[in-house]
């Protein structure tokens, strides 16, 4: 090799530190995978384990496939009322999430008129303000509204909550759509509402996909907000609430298998829903980068 060739000392260093760095980096997400699966993985083997495998060998794998213990917590702990009750409130917060907060965003993004930049802060600053602060006055709200205890009062909340990072995160998506699309639909004789569902939702489906499903981890695993605004009825209960009570009913009675089988049932949607469409959760994150 000519002298000319050989690498300098500086790139030398700097590619040895880059190989560190990797390598470090990737034994930290080895390690974070590990922190992160290995847990759910002894949850769901200890679902078909019996309660005395449970306490004598809690990290043997189960003697036999016990399904007995998903259909007693699906019944008898009511796992299956607060699984429908639950796939209920989510389906209706986050279609009216997605649709206000998209119809929003895409006119922050697309149209100037007075005041947009005042309104778009607005909606923005939604996301510094933390729920524990809105607790109190927001009981008296829902319960002066007539809504409290009810899927509607929860729905809405779910969707005021969910908007601030929605229209956030869609704004700056719809900002790296090509605007020669829509001059050509409006051209062609496209009306404005027609424009939005036929030819812009479509090309922003990855960003939507994406916000979705982030909106939809974020009301599947509420806790404090249904804790608060639906008490009493507890054939009204979400399916956070009816762990909490399951943990403490099934601790109790000492029936950790049908408590670890109601968590299995309660964490299996959302790692099947991001299973499916970690390909379009990445894509969205990554395109709304790009202009």
């Amino acid at each position: 090799m000519a002298v000319a060739d050989r690498p300098a000392p500086q790139d030398r260093k700097l590619r040895r530190d880059l190989g560190v760095a990797n390598i470090f980096s990737h034994w930290f997400l080895l390690l974070w995978g590990a922190v992160t699966a290995l847990p759910l993985l002894w949850m769901f083997l200890s679902s078909f384990k019996s309660d005395g495998e449970i306490l004598s060998d809690p990290w043997g794998l189960p003697g036999a496939l016990r399904f007995e213990n998903w259909a007693r917590a699906w019944t008898e702990a009511h796992i299956g009322q607060y699984f429908l009750n639950s796939a209920i409130v989510v389906t209706g917060s986050l279609t009216l999430t997605m649709l206000m907060g998209a119809t929003a965003a895409y006119v922050f993004a697309r149209y100037e008129f007075w005041g947009r930049q005042f309104l778009y802060y607005l909606f923005v600053g939604g996301m510094m303000f933390p729920v524990f602060l809105a607790l109190v006055p927001l009981f008296f709200v829902v319960r002066n509204a007539g809504l409290f205890g009810t899927w509607t009062g929860l729905v809405l909340v779910y969707a005021a909550y969910s908007l601030p990072f929605t229209v956030f995160f869609l704004t700056a998506f719809f900002r790296t759509l090509p605007t020669a699309v829509a001059e050509a639909a409006l051209m062609d004789g496209c009306g404005h509402f027609r424009l939005f569902f036929r030819v812009m939702l479509p090309m922003a489906r990855p960003g939507l996909i994406s916000i979705a499903i982030f909106n939809f981890l974020s009301h599947w695993n509420q806790f404090i907000l249904p804790q608060v605004l639906m008490q009493g009825d507890d054939s009204k209960w979400v399916l956070a609430q009816g762990l909490a009570a399951l943990a403490v009913s099934q601790g109790y009675q000492g029936d950790y298998s049908g408590l670890f089988a109601g968590l299995t049932i309660a964490t299996l949607p959302v790692l099947v829903v991001y299973i499916l469409f970690q390909r379009q959760i990445q894509s969205g994150l990554t395109a709304g980068q790009l202009k």
